[in-house]
């Protein structure tokens, strides 16, 4: 489990938020000014990469194992108690329906008992909004580039809750990529960490992988293309060459981050931003950073990416998407449902 804790005055209002949209549990409390005070996360990574994946049952009984105990722990590290709570919020999609029904049930059932609003919450606007942590903020119009393990998607943001959607991934997204990949070549489960670590020994130009979209002017992505190009140059390399596997991934790692950086710069260009931010779990890629701060640099273009903890799945963006829809006034019904497919720009 991981924590984050910052001292807060006792009496600031504030806002717990729970998240369990896939096989993460999350708990955190986040002041209404938008300051992030505890946030624990109980990882589940270990448990399901013996299946080479996700399993759905698996992950629903945890989090019902890691709910109630996170929720004390987070409390306690911020010195609060239910009752000096102003709202709860969970993630209600999009994700695994049996995953967030863990969550939402109970922010519903602590909102129900201490008479407090409740916030569904996009998974997704907790990922868009997170680079405004951590002093960043206020949130203020940018191009947002999410990249995740199940999304890759270039947003237009206005301000909380207008959201344009700009482009996004045809077929597999780039974290998704990057996990089939490792599979495809022998490497753990999440495989994406893996490739980003073994590239660094490797040579970005060993082999031409295919950079979809990046001659047209669509801001879409697909890296279906990249898997393939990759399954059909397996049979002619030895993988028990240490070089070779490092000249692959990192291969394969530059063909994704170019395009990624690309499509970002031209999506901040057309929309005429100077601001850009990076988010979501493949945001933590080391190659992919640098990338963006060098080219970003070259461009004059302001880059806010969510901090390395806050990237992966985690309560703490839930807690400041919510805090920023609580303040402009929005609460959900108790009545709201769980969407595994709940899109951020209607």
């Amino acid at each position: 489990m991981s924590s984050n804790q910052h001292p807060v005055s006792s009496s600031q209002p504030c806002l717990l938020a729970l998240e369990s949209s896939c096989d993460e549990t999350a708990a955190a409390i986040c002041t209404l000014e938008g300051d992030l005070i505890a946030s624990r996360i109980a990882s589940q990574v270990e448990i399901h990469r013996q299946y080479g994946g996700v399993v759905p049952e698996v992950a629903s009984r945890n989090h019902i194992l890691h709910v109630r105990p996170l929720v004390q722990q987070v409390l306690a590290e911020a010195g609060k108690k239910l009752d000096e709570m102003a709202a709860f919020a969970a993630t209600n999609g999009p994700g695994l329906v049996s995953s967030l029904l863990i969550g939402t049930s109970m922010a519903k059932a602590l909102a129900i008992a201490e008479d407090k609003p409740f916030l569904a919450v996009n998974h997704m606007e907790g990922h868009l909004l997170s680079p405004f942590m951590n002093g960043n903020g206020p949130v203020r119009p940018c191009v947002a580039l999410i990249v995740s393990g199940g999304h890759t998607m270039l947003v237009h943001v206005h301000g909380v809750g207008r959201y344009e959607l700009l482009g996004r991934t045809r077929d597999d997204a780039a974290g998704e990529a990057f996990d089939k990949v490792a599979k495809m070549i022998g490497l753990p489960y999440p495989g994406g960490p893996e490739i980003d670590k073994l590239s660094r020994q490797g040579d970005p130009q060993a082999f031409a992988f295919p950079r979809s979209f990046l001659d047209s002017s669509s801001l879409e992505f697909s890296f279906s293309g990249l898997k393939t190009a990759v399954l059909y140059e397996l049979p002619k390399l030895d993988l028990k060459s240490e070089q070779t596997l490092a000249d692959l991934c990192a291969s394969v790692q530059a063909a994704i981050v170019e395009v990624l950086v690309e499509k970002l710069v031209i999506a901040a260009k057309r929309s005429r931003e100077t601001l850009v931010t990076v988010s979501g779990g493949v945001s933590c890629n080391r190659g992919l950073r640098e990338a963006l701060t060098t080219r970003c640099a070259k461009q004059g273009l302001q880059l806010l990416l969510a901090r390395p903890d806050l990237c992966t799945d985690n309560a703490g963006m839930i807690a400041f998407a919510a805090v920023q829809r609580f303040n402009n006034g929005h609460t959900s019904p108790l009545e709201a449902d769980v969407d595994p497919n709940l899109s951020l720009v209607s």
